[in-house]
């Protein structure tokens, strides 16, 4: 069964951390590029960060510059968000995608079903 899954949502009080996961099954992510994107309630989903194999780059929207870092580990089927100084404003609903080929993150093939992430003292 082709699907990702993504961990490691929760409740976590502004200033803190956690790192998100995004596991492959039945497809190899090599060949793709990887993005997370997040949906806060009553907003629209946006683009977060995304790294693609065709350019070695990885790119973050304006927000989270400085205090997320994306990674993958191909070898594990495996892309991770570590997140820090986390601020209220980062409460949202956190998705992988997966593009094949693909030199930016479009969310054009395969999508997870999220895990939320809560900030709030």
């Amino acid at each position: 069964q082709v699907q990702l899954v993504e961990s490691g949502g929760g409740l976590v009080q502004p200033g803190g951390s956690l790192r998100l996961s995004c596991a492959a099954s039945g497809f190899s992510l090599d060949n793709y590029a990887i993005g997370w994107f997040r949906q806060a309630p009553g907003k629209e989903r946006e683009w977060v960060s995304c790294h693609s194999p065709f350019t070695g780059i990885t790119r973050y929207t304006d927000s989270v510059k400085g205090r997320f870092t994306m990674s993958r580990d191909n070898a594990k089927n495996m892309a991770y968000l570590q997140m820090t100084s986390l601020n209220p404003e980062d409460t949202a609903v956190y998705y992988c995608a997966a593009d094949y080929g693909a030199r930016l993150c479009a969310g054009t093939d395969y999508w997870g079903k999220g895990t939320l992430v809560t900030v709030s003292s």
